[in-house]
């Protein structure tokens, strides 16, 4: 059985676990490595691809980077969290503000010698995406439509740094881009009507406060309908292998998240459409395998 040294020890894993969303990074993580794999570096082996210092640099660099970033909205939300999630927050403040400073500062000079083992122009772009970070905890996410575009660019700029790397300027990469985008702004957008109680409260000027639920929604049903179209791209005009089936899956899963959306009127119910967005982010992340089953034998 654990003593009570032990179990604090453990506690403050778990809250630091919390704080830099250690589940959401290692998914990063893993997405970047597919990527690169399936999509990206598809001339290389498998073993150049998994044996590169690196790119192993640049994901190490985009994880502490990202964790960073989850600890200082930690830093600047901790009202607004106390409210919208007090479970979690409860856990967040068994670390202090100083530590959690201190790690964010560690973490990001970190991410910036690993980028400076791969060239000046990774340096340049982490110390960048550092910067955006910051700025949007700091001021951008408080505003409508410039904080959730953000937010939405943010999230997707660490498979821009792979791509960067590999110069793969196919067209097909920026369709599966354009879908991820679209995907990850309706969950921003879902996310600001979740906790639409802690930002009215806190004066967060946010899209469902400024302009309503109802203007949300119609937001929300666009953004649905424009996913058609890359959806359709990679189903037509693309081989995708055996990801059709993702992509099928997805369109079923927002015509259900659309019926949902307009009968939704409760944190209950934003919380769960939230998580019907998480499911199809992470689902595409382990069906990139599905483009083809068979890379990894024939490319060892």
């Amino acid at each position: 059985m654990f003593n009570r040294r032990q179990k604090h020890i453990l506690l403050k894993f778990f809250s630091m676990f919390s704080v830099v969303r250690g589940y959401n990074i290692l998914v990063i993580v893993l997405a970047q490595y597919l990527t690169s794999v399936y999509i990206l570096a598809y001339d290389k082996t498998l073993k150049d691809i998994l044996f590169d210092l690196n790119l192993l640099m640049l994901v190490l660099a985009s994880a502490f980077t990202i964790a960073a970033g989850y600890i200082i909205n930690n830093f600047y939300d901790s009202e607004k969290d106390l409210i919208n999630r007090p479970n979690k927050s409860q856990l967040d403040r068994l670390i202090s503000q100083n530590t959690k400073l201190s790690f964010y500062f560690v973490l990001n000079f970190s991410a910036v010698v690993m980028a400076s083992y791969v060239s000046f122009g990774a340096v340049l772009f982490f110390v960048f995406y550092i910067f955006g970070i910051w700025f949007y905890s700091h001021k951008l996410k408080r505003l409508p439509f410039i904080g959730n575009l953000t937010s939405a660019i943010l999230t997707i700029l660490p498979f821009f740094a792979i791509f960067l790397y590999y110069k793969n300027f196919e067209s097909v990469i920026f369709v599966h881009a354009v879908f991820l985008f679209l995907i990850v702004s309706m969950r921003e957008l879902t996310k600001d009507l979740e906790n639409l109680k802690g930002d009215l409260l806190l004066n967060y000027k946010t899209i469902p406060i400024v302009y309503g639920e109802k203007v949300s929604k119609i937001m929300l049903t666009i953004l649905v309908s424009l996913t058609i179209v890359p959806v359709y791209l990679l189903l037509t005009n693309y081989d995708v292998g055996h990801m059709y089936l993702f992509f099928y899956l997805s369109v079923i899963l927002l015509l259900f998240f659309l019926l949902l959306l307009w009968k939704s009127k409760t944190k209950v119910h934003y919380l769960i459409l939230h998580n019907i967005l998480k499911f199809i982010i992470v689902a595409g992340v382990f069906c990139i395998v599905l483009i083809n089953v068979n890379v990894v034998l024939n490319r060892i």
